[in-house]
């Protein structure tokens, strides 16, 4: 699996405007702030008195939003859950896959700490209400 740093993620992103970065958080934590032209597709769903579940939709919202031959950069929180977004759109046929492996607020380590700075912490563009086109309810939308 290829894997950048936040800063990298940015930089690829300047230098190649095609790329997508898909934010696979959960849409309370896009909500909060993502990195700017990032899209929502949870890979998780984080419901009340359960914690975070699957999200059953994430591969019908991805094939109805995202070309097969997008170059994609995808981001979490932290990496995990993009790592794992990554291998389910491997298995779904997408091929040109970067996991932002510091994702939002960066990698830590098993206590906890941060270990390296993620997108918010190196102060790269981001927002809490961009493109609505971008939300995860308007991109579910168009897989029903």
């Amino acid at each position: 699996m290829k894997d950048v740093n936040a800063q990298e993620a940015y930089e690829i992103m300047q230098k190649e405007p095609s790329v997508l970065y898909l934010d696979v958080r959960t849409v309370q934590e896009f909500e909060q702030g993502h990195p700017v032209q990032a899209m929502n597709i949870p890979i998780m769903d984080m419901i009340p008195g359960m914690g975070m579940v699957p999200n059953p939709e994430f591969t019908k919202v991805v094939e109805a939003n995202i070309p097969k031959d997008a170059s994609l950069l995808v981001g979490c929180k932290t990496g995990g859950r993009s790592a794992r977004a990554v291998e389910i759109l491997a298995q779904m046929g997408y091929q040109n896959l970067t996991n932002v492996r510091t994702g939002f607020v960066g990698a830590m380590d098993m206590a906890g700490r941060v270990v390296e700075p993620g997108w918010s912490m190196l102060n790269l563009p981001q927002c809490t209400s961009c493109d609505d086109s971008a939300t995860y309810k308007h991109l579910a939308s168009k897989a029903k």
